[in-house]
């Protein structure tokens, strides 16, 4: 772990074991942290923020993170190996959002530290008698506890560290402990890589989700940014509202691809099969819905499920594969258990809804197509974080976007169409955060991304995601 510029063991000597959900075989061992180092991580951020300059000295710390990314961009090799052994990511996928991806943001992120106006200033006014100039300073928060997920764990490390420690906070990071050593190379970079001071990166594994509850409640911390469930972000809240500490919340989503009347269907099948298999469907904003209009549902279907059955899965190494396995054995049973649910209540599975028998080692589910579910169905409505494709009919498009903003979620969402100016009229009734017209890609450093309703609070990277680190303060002085 990195605790106060230290890369040292748990202080009672305790490890867990890393494993290859692909391989099912133990890779190594972590420190497993305690309660103990915790509080010792959140004691050193503290009194780095208190006592440094690092909250003042931008120029400083943008030359930090133009080190941390020289020193990413040197051990990219080691990085990208790792994701693929502890995440069971397709090798093909560090090539972008794995990892080539958010390693390309770090240095925009470094220019916009060096040129953002950091002051404003608001004119002079004297609304009592007395010209007073006024202006505003935007500055760091203090202590950013930060609570990642295992899906894409070094994109969301970087989309939470970057941005904080960018905008002048200090950070406690704690990884989920399904893939530890992607965070702990991060801070073994930062220490061996760059001038970041002690304390001001810290880094804790854990297999106790407590020291999650531990890090959101403690009045030392001023701000908790957690991606992850719905049902976890609500705990969060919970802990952090004693001390009305701001919570930035990237939860979970139920996207739908919505494929209007004239669209091509063998496109729209073509890319929700890519949506949903990619990374086994391990993302919060994969298109887990087809919408497809009535007249043509069949048809569709016929096109998804061809699709669906051509899909390569298997070992993650290899770089024709798209699909490797779910994170672990619960994940897996997670899933198949979605799928049973679902037949109970009178869907079909149109093609897989299986473990694949020519994957007899590894947590693999077949690409599963789902069809003749009611839209309030529980496989229609629930995250299920898996590789499973729930083909929906609408009866026109009122109805389509009424099943799109059918669900508690608002993250992400697509929609294809012959008429690129009819797709934009429908995406803008959908309640969603991100939208995809016909095959673009919103991803990226510089967008902002995060959801409405329970797909969570703030936005994540772009200019939007870097000032959800800052305070505002205004200030008048005699003009």
């Amino acid at each position: 772990m990195l605790i106060d510029g230290q890369l040292r063991a748990a202080l009672d000597g305790r490890t867990f074991a890393n494993e290859n959900p692909a391989t099912e075989q133990i890779i190594g061992e972590v420190a497993d942290g305690s309660t103990a180092d915790m509080d010792a991580a959140i004691g050193a951020a503290r009194r780095a923020f208190d006592e440094t300059a690092w909250g003042t000295d931008h120029d400083f710390r943008a030359r930090c993170l133009r080190q941390l990314h020289d020193g990413l961009i040197d051990r990219a090799d080691d990085l990208r190996a790792t994701l693929v052994a502890e995440v069971g990511s397709p090798v093909l996928l560090t090539y972008g959002p794995q990892l080539d991806s958010p390693l390309s943001g770090i240095p925009w992120l470094a220019d916009l530290v060096e040129k953002y106006a950091w002051e404003t200033d608001l004119g002079i006014l004297a609304p009592f008698g007395s010209p007073s100039r006024r202006y505003t300073r935007r500055e760091p928060f203090g202590v950013v506890g930060a609570i990642t997920p295992w899906n894409f764990p070094m994109q969301i490390n970087l989309a939470k560290v970057v941005p904080a420690l960018g905008a002048g906070n200090t950070v406690v990071l704690k990884p989920a402990p399904d893939t530890p050593w992607t965070a702990t190379l991060l801070g073994q970079i930062a220490a061996e890589h760059t001038d970041i001071p002690a304390g001001v990166l810290n880094i804790v594994t854990s297999t106790d989700h407590m020291l999650g509850a531990q890090l959101s409640a403690d009045p030392r911390v001023d701000l908790v940014s957690f991606t992850g469930s719905t049902a976890t972000g609500r705990k969060i809240m919970i802990n952090a509202a004693d001390n009305i500490t701001k919570t930035f919340l990237e939860l979970g989503g139920k996207s739908a691809l919505i494929a209007l009347d004239d669209a091509d269907l063998n496109t729209a099948a073509a890319t929700a099969a890519m949506q949903i298999t990619a990374h086994a469907g391990q993302g919060c904003a994969v298109t887990s819905r087809l919408l497809l209009p009535q007249s043509r549902y069949d048809e569709g279907v016929d096109a998804v499920v061809s699709r669906m059955e051509a899909v390569r899965f298997g070992d993650p190494t290899d770089t024709s594969v798209m699909m490797g396995p779910l994170i672990r054995e619960s994940q897996r049973q997670r899933v198949l258990a979605y799928i049973e649910r679902a037949v109970d209540q009178g869907a079909t599975v149109a093609t897989g809804g299986a473990i694949p028998p020519e994957c007899p080692q590894g947590y693999f589910v077949q690409p599963t197509v789902i069809v003749g579910a009611d839209r309030n169905a529980i496989v229609a409505q629930e995250e299920i974080f898996g590789p499973v494709l729930v083909v929906l009919a609408y009866d026109d498009e009122d109805d389509a976007v009424e099943i799109a903003n059918g669900t508690s979620y608002g993250l992400s969402g697509a929609v294809i169409s012959a008429d690129i100016e009819h797709a934009r009229k429908v995406a803008n009734r959908i309640r969603t955060g991100t939208m995809s017209l016909n095959g673009g890609t919103y991803c990226g450093y510089d967008v902002p991304f995060g959801g409405y309703g329970h797909s969570g609070i703030g936005r994540e990277s772009g200019v939007a995601g870097f000032e959800e680190y800052l305070e505002t303060k205004s200030i008048a002085e005699p003009a």
